[in-house]
C-alpha cells in the first residue's frame, strides 16, 4: 500500500523496533507490503488481503514463519482509497493508519472507527495569519479535493474569516474548453489568493500572473512543477507540507537493501538509476547497445533523490505510524491482569487479541520521537497538527526552490499556532473598516464585500457602550461618563455651604446674645419664647440648605425637601403666632377687649405652632409614602455626561408644601400689614412685614428659575432661595434687636421701648411680654 521508498521506511521502522530491547521485549514484528499501483481496486484488495490474513504476500526478512496476525494496516496515501479501505475496515474496526490521506471526512469517527493517521491538515490557517478574506477555491474531481471544498464551506465561510470568490473543479482529462473556462473566471475575479487542494497532475497553470497561490500538502513540494514554465505562475507560491523530520540510519538501510535484496522494485530503481537493464534484457535493448546492469554498480557516488534523506516528509510519517502502532502494541502487552481497561479489570492477549481492543491502546498512544516531535491522537484519530509551511522561491538560476518559512503548532495553552516569515499581498473584497464604523453588506455579493458606515454616539464597533459608559470622540473605546451634581468641591458649591454654614453660625450668635439678654425688656417685649423658637428654626433652615449640594442619595432626596419644609413652616408658624399676639394685645389695650388674650395664653401659642408644624409633616409623610424623591441619572441635557439629580416623584406633594408654606407666609404678611400703624411700642409688625414681603418675593422668584434651570442649577437655584429667605428673616427680625442690645443698651430700657404710645393696662402687662 505504500510507494517504494516508504515501503522501506516501514521495514527500517520494524528492523529498528525489533532491535530496541525496551520497546516490544521479546516480541518480533512482521510486515507485509504491496504495491497499489495507484489503483483504487488493487489497494481495496491488498488491505482486505492483509486483513483477512492470507499468505499471498512477500516479505523482507524470510525468518518469520507462519501466519500471525495483522494488528494494523499503514496506508493509504490516497484520501478516496482510504475512504474505500475504511469503509470495509472499520467495521472490523482493524485499524487502518494513513501518512498522506488528509480529507477532513475521515475524521468522522462514526463512518470510520479504526482510522488514524499522522499527516494533518489545514490550509486554512494561512488565511486567518494573513487576514485574508477574499479567496478563489480550485479543488480536484475526487473525494480529497470535493471535501475540502465541503469543509471550507461549512467550516471557515460561517466563521466570517473569509469569502469564496469562486470554486472552480478541475477536471482530470485535462478538458481544455473546461480549464480555459475557470482561467477566464480567475482572470476577471478581483480575488488576488487563490487555494488549490488537488495534486499536481491538475495543476496545470495557463497565463494567469499575479497571483498568490496556496497549495495543499498534495503538490506543495512536487517536484514535477519545478520547471522554468511554470515560474512566471507559481512564483511565490505558500503551501503547507508535512513535517518534516530526520531518521538516522535510513539512508545506509536503503543502500544495503538496494545492494542486498533482489524484487521487481529494487529492479526497476536499479534500472533507472544506472540505465541498465537486468538479464534477460529485451532484444531491441541489446539491439541498441543499452547496457546490462550486473548488480555491483556503485551506490555510493550516484545523485538520486531515493537516497536523499535531508527532506523526509512521507517517510517521517511511515516511521511515526509504525512507532504509533508498536507503542500501542507495547501498552498493551505490558497491561496487568485485574487492571485492564476492558470489561472485568480483564486485559488482551496476543492469542485472543481482537481489533477492537487494539483500536484502544491506539487511540490512547503518546510518545516523542527521536527527531523530538510528539505522537498522539484526538478523539477523531487525528494526528497533532505540526506541519511546514513552505514558498516558492525563484532562483537567479532559474530555478524553483521550496524554502520552510514557518511552522504550525498546536500546544494546550495557545491552541493552534501559526508563526511566518513573510509579509502577505492583499487580497480582500473590502478593506477593514477602521475604528468608529461598521460593516454593511452590499447587496448581492458575499460576506466580505461590504461598505464602512459610521457608528452612532456612544457605540464602539457599533455595539453601545454599556450603562454609564459613553464612547470617545474616536469611537475606540467606552469610557465612564463625566458626572454632574452640585458638589462640595466646586466654586458654587463652596459657596452655598460657606454661607449655610455662616448662616447657622449667626444664627447661634444671635442666638446666645437672645438668651444672654433674655431679661432685658427689649427681649421680653418680643415674646421671647416665639423668638427663640424662630432662632432655632432658622438655624434648621440654613443647615437644610446642605442636604441640597453633593452627590443624590435616596436618603438626602426624600429628606431634603421634607427638611426644609418643616423647618420654614415651623419658623413661618411662630411668626404668624407672634404676629397673632401683638394684633390681641393691641385690642386688649382697648375698653372691652381683656377677654381676648386668654385664647392666646403661652399654651396656646405652643399648640397653635406644634399643630400648623404638624400638618407640613403629615404632607411630608404623605408625599414620601405615596410618591418618594429618588436619585435619577439624567442623561437628557448631554450624552456623554450623567447629571445627577432628585426626582421630585410627585408634583402635587411638592406643590403642596411650597403652597402651605407660602399660605401661612400671606397670612403672616396680612396680618403684619393691618398692624403696621399700631403704637411705637407695638412696631414689631413693621419688620414682620417687611420680613414677610422678602420671603414672598424670594419665593414667588423662585418658581420660574427652578423650573427654567438644568441639572445642578436647579439644585442651587433652591439652595439660593433657602438661604436668602433666611437671611432675610434674621436680618429683618432681629438686626434691629441685636443692634439695639449691642450698640445701643441705652435704649434697652423699659421706658425706651414703650416710647409715647398708650401704656396697656396693668393687668394685661404680662401677657405681652
Amino acid at each position: 500500500v505504500l510507494g517504494f521508498r516508504q515501503a522501506l521506511t516501514m521495514a527500517f521502522a520494524v528492523k529498528e523496533i525489533n532491535s530496541n530491547t525496551d520497546l516490544l521485549p521479546n516480541v518480533t514484528l512482521g510486515y507485509s507490503l504491496y504495491d497499489n499501483c495507484v489503483e483504487l481496486s488493487i489497494g481495496f484488495r491488498a488491505a482486505l488481503s492483509l486483513a483477512a490474513g492470507q499468505k499471498k504476500h512477500f516479505v523482507l526478512n524470510d525468518s518469520c514463519v507462519g501466519a500471525p496476525p495483522v494488528l494494523g494496516i499503514v496506508g493509504d496515501s490516497s484520501s478516496t482509497r482510504s475512504i474505500a479501505i475504511s469503509n470495509v475496515l472499520g467495521l472490523y474496526r482493524v485499524p487502518l493508519v494513513s501518512y498522506f490521506a488528509t480529507c477532513s471526512c475521515l475524521s468522522d469517527r462514526t463512518k470510520y472507527p479504526a482510522f488514524f493517521r499522522t499527516i494533518p491538515s489545514d490550509a486554512f490557517q494561512i488565511l486567518k495569519h494573513f487576514g485574508w478574506s477574499w479567496v478563489g477555491l480550485l479543488v480536484s474531481d475526487d473525494d480529497y479535493g470535493l471535501h475540502a471544498a465541503q469543509s471550507f464551506q461549512s467550516d471557515v465561510l460561517p466563521l466570517g474569516e473569509a469569502c469564496l470568490a469562486y470554486l472552480k473543479v478541475l477536471p482530470w482529462d485535462n478538458n481544455q474548453y473546461e480549464i480555459e473556462r475557470i482561467v477566464h473566471v480567475i482572470k476577471k475575479s478581483t480575488a488576488r489568493v487563490v487555494i488549490a487542494f488537488a495534486h499536481e497532475s491538475n495543476m496545470i497553470p495557463q497565463n494567469v500572473t499575479g497571483l498568490q497561490w496556496i497549495a495543499s500538502e498534495a503538490w506543495t513540494t512536487a517536484t514535477v512543477l519545478h520547471t522554468p514554465h511554470f515560474i512566471p505562475y507559481l512564483r511565490g507560491t505558500l503551501g503547507i507540507a508535512i513535517r518534516r523530520g530526520e531518521i538516522p540510519g535510513l539512508k545506509e538501510f536503503l543502500l544495503q537493501t538496494l545492494s542486498t535484496q533482489s524484487n521487481k522494485s529494487v529492479n526497476q530503481f536499479w534500472e533507472h538509476t544506472f540505465k541498465c537493464r537486468f538479464a534477460p534484457a529485451p532484444a531491441e535493448w541489446t539491439e541498441a547497445g543499452g547496457a546490462l546492469c550486473t548488480g555491483h554498480e556503485d551506490l555510493q557516488n550516484i545523485d538520486t533523490e531515493f537516497l536523499d534523506v535531508s527532506n523526509l516528509r512521507p517517510e517521517y510519517n511511515v516511521y511515526k505510524a509504525v512507532y504509533a502502532l508498536a507503542h500501542a502494541l507495547d501498552q498493551l502487552l505490558r497491561c496487568e491482569p485485574g487492571r485492564g481497561p476492558f470489561p472485568g479489570n480483564s486485559c488482551a492477549t496476543l492469542h485472543t487479541l481482537e481489533p477492537w481492543q487494539f483500536v484502544h491502546y491506539l487511540q490512547n498512544v503518546n510518545f516523542t520521537t527521536s527527531f523530538g516531535d510528539e505522537v498522539s491522537f484526538d478523539k477523531d484519530g487525528d494526528a497533532i497538527p505540526l506541519y511546514d509551511v513552505m514558498n516558492w522561491l525563484w532562483l537567479p538560476s532559474g530555478n524553483i526552490q521550496v524554502q520552510n518559512v514557518g511552522v504550525v503548532k498546536k500546544s494546550a495553552q495557545r491552541g493552534e499556532q501559526l508563526h511566518l516569515n513573510e509579509d502577505p499581498p492583499m487580497s480582500v473584497c473590502s478593506k477593514k473598516c477602521p475604528l468608529g464604523t461598521r460593516r454593511v453588506r452590499r447587496k448581492g455579493e458575499p460576506e466580505c464585500c461590504f461598505d464602512c458606515i459610521t457608528c452612532s454616539e456612544g457605540e464602539i464597533k457599533c455595539i453601545p457602550c454599556p450603562e454609564d459608559f459613553w464612547s470617545t470622540p474616536d469611537r475606540y473605546q467606552c469610557v465612564p461618563m463625566k458626572t454632574e451634581f452640585l458638589s462640595y468641591h466646586e466654586p458654587l458649591g463652596i459657596c452655598l455651604s460657606t454661607v449655610a454654614v455662616l448662616g447657622t453660625f449667626i444664627c447661634a450668635i444671635v442666638l446666645l446674645v437672645f438668651v444672654h439678654n433674655r431679661k432685658t425688656p427689649i427681649v421680653r417685649a418680643n415674646n421671647s419664647e416665639l423668638s427663640f423658637q424662630v432662632l432655632l428654626s432658622l438655624k434648621l433652615c440654613f443647615l437644610c440648605s446642605l442636604l441640597f449640594i453633593g452627590r443624590p442619595r435616596l436618603w438626602t432626596c426624600q429628606l431634603r425637601h421634607a427638611a426644609f419644609g418643616i423647618s420654614f413652616v415651623l419658623c413661618v408658624s411662630c411668626i404668624l403666632v407672634k404676629t397673632m399676639v401683638v394684633l390681641a394685645v393691641f385690642k386688649a389695650s382697648k375698653p372691652g377687649g381683656g377677654s381676648i388674650l386668654k385664647w392666646f395664653g403661652a399654651l396656646q401659642q405652643r399648640g397653635t405652632v406644634f399643630t400648623l408644624t404638624l400638618i407640613q409633616a403629615v404632607i411630608c409623610v404623605t408625599w414620601l409614602v405615596t410618591a418618594s424623591p429618588a436619585p435619577y441619572k439624567n442623561t437628557d441635557y448631554h450624552n456623554d455626561k450623567i447629571v445627577y439629580e432628585c426626582v421630585i416623584g410627585s408634583s402635587v406633594g411638592f406643590a403642596v408644601l411650597l403652597g402651605y408654606i407660602g399660605l401661612l407666609a400671606l397670612l403672616s404678611f396680612m396680618l403684619a400689614f393691618l398692624a403696621r400703624n399700631l403704637p411705637d411700642n407695638f412696631n414689631e409688625a413693621k419688620l414682620i412685614t417687611f420680613s414677610m414681603l422678602m420671603f414672598c418675593a424670594v419665593w414667588v422668584a423662585f418658581v420660574p428659575a427652578y423650573v427654567n434651570s438644568p441639572g445642578k442649577y436647579a439644585d442651587a437655584v433652591e439652595v439660593f432661595a433657602i438661604l436668602a429667605s433666611s437671611f432675610g428673616l434674621l436680618v429683618a427680625l432681629f438686626g434691629p434687636k441685636c443692634y439695639i442690645i449691642l450698640f445701643r443698651p441705652e435704649r434697652n430700657t423699659k421706658k425706651a421701648v414703650m416710647g409715647r404710645g398708650q401704656r396697656p393696662p396693668k393687668q394685661h402687662r404680662r401677657s405681652t411680654c
